[in-house]
């Protein structure tokens, strides 16, 4: 083999080796992007059925349910509730009024079932989407008791 053609292949097998380094680091990116959702865009049908994603809002007051270690909750943007059903220990900051933001899938039967819960941590903090989603429904709410 001429020394050009052996130049030529060792950089056909480095591109050949880079492109499937990049596509594995691409698919591992892919399956661990997870997307925040409000109550509202669940209830519009937004939010993937077979994906993991977040929720957030405030938990709705008088909706917290325990069972053990079993809890059932809902989450609220004052426009749309969703039930949440979450297995394990909660925060210490969790409470009913209060922020929270839960990562899980949402199931068949439109119940949300949460692997993770994470509460809201002082009087001032509140994740960016969840304001935002909160802030949203708020002004839809107010538009629609105006027109009425």
């Amino acid at each position: 083999m001429k020394p050009r053609h052996k130049r030529f292949a060792l950089i056909i097998g480095g591109v050949a080796v880079l492109g499937v380094a990049v596509a594995l680091i691409l698919s591992a990116f892919q399956q661990n992007l997870v997307f925040f959702f409000s109550p509202s865009d669940v209830a519009a049908h937004k939010a993937p059925q077979a994906r993991a994603f977040r929720i957030g809002g405030l938990v709705e007051e008088g909706s917290v349910k325990r069972e053990g270690v079993m809890v059932s909750f809902r989450v609220t943007d004052t426009a749309h509730a969703i039930p949440v059903v979450y297995k394990g220990i909660l925060p210490d900051l969790f409470k009913e009024g209060k922020g929270v933001v839960a990562q899980g899938k949402l199931g068949p039967d439109g119940v949300f079932q949460a692997s993770e819960v994470l509460a809201k941590h002082d009087e001032n903090y509140m994740p960016p989407e969840a304001g935002h989603a909160l802030e949203q429904a708020q002004k839809a709410q107010r538009s629609v008791q105006v027109n009425q």
